[in-house]
This record gives structure tokens, C-alpha cells and sequence, in this order.
């Protein structure tokens, strides 16, 4: 048995139910939806608000995914010594649509150095992720990497996720610097690059997502 849901202006809730298999929803004797095996329908003419649709998580209930962004870098870069570099192609940008919401960063790179590469996540201008320097001269990066052996021929293969707060709904850059202490680093690339097959040329992404707070 099923039943006809009615919000009628002039006696209230009326249910009359019939053998129709479905549950209908109605206003004034007019169908909204309705309501079967296969899912719920709406009327012709009727549709449901955006709110239904894309609205906030009750609270408690945050961790809904909003919206994806993601590069890949194909191409090979090459850095100099002694200073904080911008590795070109390696940035995404994403604009959160609350304030209270997190982005979860995930980064994955590959590349070859003479000597140990630092490498620190960006936030538009600001470094995030780093770590405590703890006195001195040491540099505050996210993730260290290193060629080893350092026979030319080898690459590194290094992974971090950060989730941020970015507590805006501007457009957000998340980007990827890498500094080095001596000789030349590369990304996507060997040092020696040699054309043979014991030499790769990998890839780099760097992925973020929204997450409903």
C-alpha cells in the first residue's frame, strides 16, 4: 500500500493512500515528487532549491570533499645554488568557498641534486609546513631529499600532505620552493640526463582539495 502526502490549504495534512506503489508529495492537490523503487522524482516544473544541493554539512559533519585542483609538471626545471626557488609549473591555484574550511595539500616530486635539496611548501607568499629551524643557519623546509649514491644517474622520489587553513575565500596559490646548498638540482630529471635507458624522466603533481569544516 502507499499513500498520497497532501499539505492542503484548507483541511491541513490529508493522507489518502492508494495501491500505486509510489508516495507522492503534494501541495494544494499538486504534485512536488515522487517517491518510488527507482528513487524520488520531481514534477514537472518543480525542482529542488540549490541549498538541497550544495549547502553546508550540519556541524559535527564536516569532511565533505568540495572541490578538487591538481597540476601535473611534465617538464624538466633546473635551480641554482644558495637561495629559495619558485619551480616553474609546479603551483595550483584554488579558491575556497568558506573561511572555514581546509585545504589538504598533497605534493609528490622527483628530481636529482649534487648535494641535499631542501624543499618547503607556499601559500601565496607565506611558507607553511615547515619545520623549527632550532638556532642557526639551518633551513626551515617542509621535505629533504638527496640522490644517493650520487653516481649522476639516480633520482629522488619525495611525498608530503599538509592540510591548511587558509581562513579566506580569495583565490589561494599553493606552490612548491626548493633550495640548495651546492651545485646544480633538477626536477623531473637525473643530474647527468644521459640519453640511455638507465636514465628517467619522471613527473611531478602537486594536488589540493577542499574540505567542508
Amino acid at each position: 500500500m502507499s499513500v498520497n502526502i497532501n499539505a492542503d490549504t484548507t483541511n491541513g495534512l490529508v493522507l489518502t493512500s492508494d495501491t500505486s506503489g509510489e508516495i507522492k508529495l503534494q501541495s494544494a492537490g499538486a504534485d512536488i515528487a515522487t517517491v518510488d523503487s527507482s528513487g524520488i522524482t520531481m514534477a514537472a516544473g518543480k525542482t529542488l532549491p540549490a541549498s538541497a544541493l550544495t549547502g553546508s554539512l550540519p556541524a559535527g559533519m564536516g569532511g565533505k570533499i568540495s572541490q578538487v585542483v591538481s597540476t601535473t609538471k611534465y617538464d624538466t626545471w633546473s635551480g641554482t645554488t644558495g637561495s629559495w626557488q619558485d619551480i616553474t609549473g609546479l603551483s595550483v591555484s584554488i579558491t575556497p568557498s568558506s573561511t572555514s574550511n581546509t585545504v589538504l595539500v598533497n605534493v609528490h616530486i622527483n628530481g636529482s641534486n649534487a648535494d641535499l635539496a631542501a624543499f618547503r611548501l607556499m601559500r601565496n607568499a607565506t611558507p607553511i609546513g615547515i619545520g623549527d629551524p632550532g638556532g642557526g643557519s639551518r633551513q626551515q623546509g617542509t621535505i629533504g631529499a638527496m640522490s644517493y649514491p650520487r653516481d649522476g644517474n639516480r633520482c629522488f622520489a619525495a611525498s608530503m600532505i599538509f592540510l591548511d587553513s587558509p581562513s579566506t575565500t580569495s583565490a589561494t596559490t599553493y606552490k612548491l620552493q626548493t633550495f640548495c646548498h651546492s651545485g646544480a638540482h633538477y626536477i623531473n630529471r637525473t643530474n647527468n640526463d644521459a640519453n640511455d635507458t638507465y636514465n628517467s624522466r619522471p613527473i611531478s603533481t602537486i594536488t589540493v582539495m577542499e574540505i567542508q569544516g
